[in-house]
């Protein structure tokens, strides 16, 4: 069943899942699970059977499984869960199994197909990602109360039948580790959250002007000296990831189907660099890592041939520790002025024939990119990189509007969108609330031979230290996995929002009991009284 239009359907689904869980209860409370909590909403519902009569009771005792080895190494995180919420898992059922995961397909895609039915749950996929997919909606099907243990007596799941796939490919968060610093353990429950929203990409921002955070073994000062900085009322903040954290995190996240991307900051937001190795710059001065936000004139010296051998060296680094077939290069924010002043610089405009500034950073871009490419990887760079002529073979991130979204798929180039008006976590309530979250369409009015692979929202931290930004992402990132996964038709369409919103409110018991730290959906209303 399509649900474009919805509206109607699933508030007249969501009663017929009230009428259950108040008629089905047994003496001994045992709670009922349904779809009324789904968030993103899958592409197909339907219904087996009476409302009534259709349902299965799942024993609080043991759970037999069938197929878990199909989902590789993400069956320890699933048998993990199930044993977290009070059930004990029983493998290698051939017969009477009463959970059982298959494979039907050898390809890669996140679709996958949910039957409850008979006493049995089936969960079948293409792929290891889609079995997971299947997983992660049976797991919000199942009652609030499993997620800490409070199901022991078991409980009711509806017999139904969902069909579901994404509308688009990446769907992301952008977390900003450098302007704060993230603990390992923090990142790991971003990640855990980003997987119950069937979000895929964890785009981890590394490098910037106030803080080097990722370990290189050729270049030990970048963290000595870049990952630390003195504030202004003169304490320290700093810290960075060794690379045994850093594959740690990896392993966790691809055992949750997330990739994590990592961004390396060039040509600009690099004065952490630059403050640990002076000759990266053009003026060679001794600079301090920033303790300022902003936009920084000292960036890498693209004239510099140290400069580009300085890069090519820590992203050798960077491709062997990141499985990701993209790194993303930033590319934004680059003032030209020391460009302007240095020899070298205009120099290299000379030899490389180029006209401008502009060019001189698409050139460095492309050297780069040449670089990622003979390692197997493709970049990714902010919008910025469009200014002196697109990249060969980059995926343009647009950000500043859909403007560099439409040009970029004009000439060909596959795009992510995360607009400033949309999608900017760390913007107030007031500018970005929920609802205008959820109205956000990704594609842009164009054609082209280019591509919208999906979106991301992005968490940038100079005002949001840690305790902070589970408040800011949560629950606006909650609607964008909304829109990436189930498509700006279904959230666009008449009542779609006010749908949502009613099966937010049981979905936030939920991250109540996983402790996730959500803010406000949008700003509240202050009433003042006058006294006449």
């Amino acid at each position: 069943m399509n649900f474009k239009n919805c509206g109607i359907f699933f508030v007249t689904i969501c009663s017929m899942f009230v009428f259950l869980s108040c008629s089905q209860k047994s003496p001994h409370s045992i709670p009922t699970g349904g779809i009324e909590a789904l968030i993103p909403f899958p592409k197909s519902v339907s219904l087996i059977g009476k409302v009534e009569d259709g349902k299965m009771f799942f024993s609080g005792e043991d759970i037999r499984i069938q197929g878990i080895e199909h989902l590789g190494p993400t069956s320890e995180v699933v048998e993990a869960w199930f044993m977290g919420v009070g059930v004990e898992v029983r493998k290698d059922f051939a017969t009477n199994a009463n959970l059982v995961f298959e494979i039907t397909g050898d390809n890669t895609d996140e679709s996958y197909d949910l039957i409850i039915k008979n006493d049995v749950i089936q969960i079948k996929a293409n792929s290891e990602v889609g079995l997971f997919r299947g997983f992660t909606t049976l797991r919000q099907m199942i009652p609030n109360s499993c997620e800490y243990g409070g199901c022991v007596s078991g409980f009711f799941l509806p017999e139904v039948l969902v069909s579901d796939s994404p509308e688009f490919e990446h769907r992301g968060l952008l977390l900003d580790c450098c302007r704060h610093f993230m603990e390992v353990e923090f990142i790991k429950k971003m990640i855990d959250n980003l997987a119950l929203h069937k979000m895929n990409v964890l785009h981890w921002h590394l490098t910037e002007d106030q803080g080097w955070r990722i370990e290189i073994d050729a270049y030990p000062k970048l963290t000595e000296v870049g990952a630390w900085r003195t504030e202004l009322d003169g304490t320290k903040h700093g810290g960075f990831y060794s690379k045994e954290e850093i594959r740690e995190i990896i392993t966790y996240a691809s055992a949750r189907h997330v990739e994590v991307i990592p961004e390396i900051e060039l040509p600009g937001h690099s004065q952490a660099a630059l403050a640990a190795y002076p000759y990266l710059g053009c003026t060679g001065e001794q600079l301090e890592v920033a303790n300022r936000w902003g936009v920084f004139k000292d960036i890498y010296c693209a004239g510099n041939d140290s400069t580009i051998l300085f890069l090519k060296q820590v992203l050798t680094e960077v491709c062997e520790l990141f499985p990701s077939s993209r790194i993303h290069i930033g590319g934004d924010e680059a003032p030209k002025v020391r460009w302007h002043s240095c020899d070298k610089c205009q120099n290299r405009i000379a030899e490389q024939g180029l006209n401008d500034e502009h060019e001189l950073q698409t050139w460095f871009i492309e050297e780069i990119g040449l670089f990622l490419e003979s390692k197997g990887k493709t970049i990714i760079g902010w919008d910025e990189i469009l200014e002196g002529g697109l990249p060969d073979g980059a995926v343009v991130q647009s950000w500043r509007g859909m403007s560099g979204a439409s040009q970029a798929i004009e000439l060909g180039s596959d795009v992510i969108v995360s607009p400033t008006s949309h999608c900017y976590l760390d913007y107030p309530l007031s500018s970005t609330d929920l609802k205008k979250v959820y109205s956000f369409n990704p594609r842009p009015e164009t054609v082209g031979d280019g591509r919208v692979l999906g979106g991301e929202c992005n968490m940038w931290t100079e005002h949001t230290p840690q305790h902070l930004v589970e408040s800011m992402v949560f629950p606006r990132a909650i609607g964008l996995s909304e829109v990436l996964w189930s498509g700006p038709e279904f959230t666009g369409a008449s009542g779609a929002y006010s749908d949502f919103v009613k099966r937010l409110e049981p979905h936030l018991e939920r991250l109540s009991i996983l402790k996730v730290d959500y803010g406000m959906e949008s700003v509240p209303i202050t009433l003042s009284l006058a006294v006449q």
